[in-house]
């Protein structure tokens, strides 16, 4: 008895995670519609490019920067260098003409805490955060910043699209599409729980309690709904970046995500308390803690499975359903048939969830991300 009620507790708890979440989402957006209030506005921007060791990539992001649709008198151009050992710095210097600052750390400091250097440097009314590796259409700030007419927004998130080798628009892939959805239900019913850390804006007033050790996206969410306000989606506002095409190094980006995620979840765990953050604490802990837990609830499912195998049919076929998932799984990460949708969602998955409990592991060994390197695209 005790094996079936894990078993089916833990099904219950990948489907809900996977399903019910959005299944719950669709249902309450019928009937509770928050819609943005837009207009085109042009309040002060700052505009951050966090940056180390980008030599490869910063002039062509300074360029395609400096030729964003934006009045130039209320637009601050802020290179944050993390003590760039390269030739960043210098290269930036080059466009001090153009109206870029340049804000060095003189030690590493980690993405967050150079993050913090430019926030304390910045004049605009709303700050606008980018990677280096992300090229913004020309109308990127003017969409971004014209759902700040929206007294209850506190950040904006964009939406990513990846590019080839080539410079076109790649496909997205079913998880990338699926999170997009989620995104689209979350702003129409209450808040988003993230925001795309490739490109984000938010209200200078919600950057004031930075801090300089946590993942800036994640904990910037938290603190618009900390302080009464939301975080919604732009579908207008893209950014573009490329594909990471090693695969290792696009599993540690995975983890270091998660882990990264975990210890804002950490410190911030009373955003859990329903009593005073209402419906934004389901969502918090459906999207993000459900999501991170699913690799216990895979583990405790097959293991209980195998207990149960000899016990009744239905379980021996449940067993033989999971181990084929699996199977399918394995074989699309060894193997070129991965191309096929069916075989590389499995494929994707499972990677996916190792990675989530890589990160558990390192948290509880006490591991935390703070310096951080560019992943080469």
């Amino acid at each position: 008895m005790g094996n079936e009620i894990i078993f089916w507790l833990s099904l219950g708890l990948v489907g809900y995670a996977y399903f019910g979440y959005p299944l719950l989402l669709g249902m309450m957006s019928l009937f509770r519609v928050h819609d943005v209030m837009k207009a085109d506005i042009t309040p002060s921007v700052t505009f951050v490019i966090t940056a180390y060791n980008e030599e490869e990539r910063i002039t062509e992001k300074l360029d395609n920067t400096l030729k964003l649709s934006y009045p130039k008198e209320l637009l601050e151009v802020i290179v944050a260098s993390d003590c760039s050992s390269d030739r960043t710095d210098d290269m930036v210097r080059t466009y001090t003409d153009r109206g870029v600052r340049l804000i060095r750390a003189a030690i590493r400091k980690g993405k967050e805490g150079t993050q913090q250097l430019a926030v304390r440097a910045t004049k605009g009314d709303i700050l606008v955060f980018s990677d280096a590796a992300t090229i913004l259409p020309e109308n990127a700030i003017r969409n971004i910043v014209s759902n700040f007419y929206d007294p209850t927004v506190g950040c904006v998130s964009s939406q990513d699209r990846f590019l080839d080798k080539e410079g076109r628009i790649s496909g997205e892939g079913a998880y990338v599409r699926y999170e997009m959805f989620l995104r689209v239900l979350e702003t129409r019913v209450n808040s988003l729980v993230g925001l795309s850390g490739s490109f984000f804006a938010v209200r200078r007033t919600v950057c004031e309690p930075w801090a300089d050790d946590l993942q800036s996206d994640f904990n910037t969410l938290l603190n618009s709904v900390s302080s009464g306000m939301r975080g919604v989606l732009d579908q207008s506002s893209i950014g573009y970046y490329r594909n990471l095409t090693n695969e290792k190094q696009e599993y540690q980006r995975k983890v270091r995500t998660v882990l990264r995620g975990l210890s804002v979840i950490a410190r911030r765990r009373g955003m859990l308390n329903p009593f005073r953050y209402g419906i934004f604490s389901w969502q918090l802990f459906s999207h993000k803690l459900c999501r991170w837990l699913v690799p216990f609830g895979l583990i405790a499912a097959f293991l209980s499975n195998l207990m149960l195998a000899s016990e009744a049919k239905i379980y021996a076929g449940t067993l033989v359903l999971q181990l084929c998932f699996y199977g399918i799984a394995v074989v699309g990460n060894i193997s070129s048939i991965a191309c096929r949708s069916l075989v590389k969602l499995a494929a994707f998955f499972v990677l996916v969830n190792v990675s989530i409990l890589e990160a558990w592991v390192r948290f509880f060994k006490g591991h935390r991300v703070v310096a951080w390197e560019s992943s080469r695209r």
